[in-house]
């Protein structure tokens, strides 16, 4: 059952990266039950024809568009942008959803190509899409921009210099620019989960257990007890904050690191 209405998004134009990931994926479906038309992109084309096939199974005047694309390619980036616009008009709401976990190495094993590729998904990318999307937002002076961070954005952890690096570095881009965005009437949060039931979260609890000897199995098992709720969160959940954010009920939430760890995280 849906928390928001039916017409919260009606008339916006929201984007998604990473939409053939368990968050993008979900958050997909989330906008689109709010009534937003929407751009899904990512690598997985069969995923995103499946993601847009669930959507309009649920709603078949819902507007779609699917854009497969390498991000990392400026020139795909660019005709993403222009697609988007092309189909669905202004971009109104952006989702930086797309990232990678990396290869969890630590710094005397790290190669300057595990580094760069890390931060250049996670980090570069989204400012690189985001300053193409912005001008128009600031034109309308509207606009809001959600950046997918992580715990992992907020303390270190073991091996994961490059990642979490990345993710603290996505934190400072989602506060040094919702400074400047919000004087255009343009609002800038990210959300950070801790584990979630995700490919990419399900492969971090593995990479953990082996590090400990354990099953993933075992390690999940752990994961879970760990938290003061008992478990990881659902990628639902996280859905549900982002589209909270990008709607107007938080217009006065600017800068924000939200998280979404089921209290494991309090700071």
């Amino acid at each position: 059952m849906s928390l928001f209405s039916k017409d919260a998004l009606v008339g916006k134009h929201a984007l998604i990266t990473g939409a053939t990931g368990g968050i993008g994926y979900e958050t997909a479906k989330v906008l689109a039950g709010m009534g937003a038309a929407i751009t899904i992109t990512g690598r997985r084309e069969e995923v995103l024809q499946q993601l847009k096939e669930e959507i309009l199974n649920e709603n078949s005047d819902a507007k779609v568009l699917v854009v497969s694309a390498d991000l990392t390619n400026s020139a795909e980036l660019d005709q993403l942008v222009e697609a988007a616009e092309s189909a669905n008009g202004f971009v109104s709401h952006l989702v930086n959803s797309a990232g990678v976990l990396g290869n969890s190495a630590i710094v005397e094993d790290m190669t300057i190509e595990q580094l760069e590729k890390v931060m250049h998904v996670n980090y570069t990318v989204p400012i690189l899409l985001t300053k193409k999307i912005y001008s128009t937002m600031k034109d309308r002076k509207e606009g809001s921009v959600v950046n997918v961070a992580s715990l992992s954005g907020l303390r270190g952890t073991y091996g994961g210099t490059a990642y979490c690096g990345s993710k603290f570095a996505l934190i400072g881009f989602t506060q040094s620019f919702a400074l400047e965005a919000i004087q255009h009437g343009v609002r800038v949060n990210a959300v950070c989960p801790g584990y979630v039931e995700t490919e990419m979260g399900k492969e971090s609890i593995r990479k953990k257990g082996i590090k400990e000897g354990r099953s993933f199995e075992e390690q999940y098992t752990v994961a879970n007890k760990s938290i003061p709720s008992g478990r990881i969160s659902s990628p639902e959940e996280v859905a549900n904050t982002i589209a909270f954010l990008l709607t107007d009920a938080a217009a006065n939430i600017v800068g924000e690191s939200v998280k979404i760890s089921g209290g494991s995280v309090m700071r």
